[in-house]
């Protein structure tokens, strides 16, 4: 069974070796990390403490399972112009290896629009590689619509 829910200060341990394992080894995201303006450890370790430290700005969401963590993802909140409403932005997903193909990433979305649902947040952007039809895929049989744009980024 798996259950999900936002990190908590008890959870930082965890959060930081998931996500430092897909900042480091996710090719997709290793492909645009220098456009990301990547700070490595410092960064991660900056980002968890906002998290904490500003929960208003959004929230690490992770997946657990009778083995502990299994799943991680970013959420940002947003304001959406065109809906007039409070969005998500969906970033760093990750499922544990070993734990791939077991119906984890799928419980970690789905208990994630439960969460968001019960904060009046009314959609979830996610960007996917253009080089990763598995994530597009994914992303599709849980509802998302390909938007037929791209992302880009600017360091400042």
């Amino acid at each position: 069974m798996i259950t999900c829910r936002k990190m908590t200060a008890a959870d930082v341990a965890d959060a930081f070796g998931m996500l430092r394992v897909f900042l480091n080894e996710d090719e997709h995201y290793l492909a645009s990390s220098k456009a990301y303006g990547d700070r490595g450890v410092q960064g991660l370790n900056d980002a968890l403490d906002l998290f904490l430290e500003q929960p208003e700005l959004g929230f690490v969401w992770m997946a657990f399972d009778e083995n502990g963590v299994a799943g991680i993802c970013v959420v940002c909140y947003a304001i959406s112009t065109s809906m007039g409403a409070v969005v998500a932005k969906l970033d760093d997903v990750s499922v544990k290896e070993d734990r791939r193909g077991q119906g984890t990433g799928t419980a970690l979305m789905e208990q994630l629009k439960e969460q968001l649902r019960k904060e009046a947040v009314t959609r979830i952007d996610v960007g996917v590689h253009l080089e990763n039809p598995e994530a597009r895929r994914f992303y599709e049989k849980l509802g998302f619509i390909a938007l037929n744009e791209e992302r880009l980024a600017c360091v400042i």
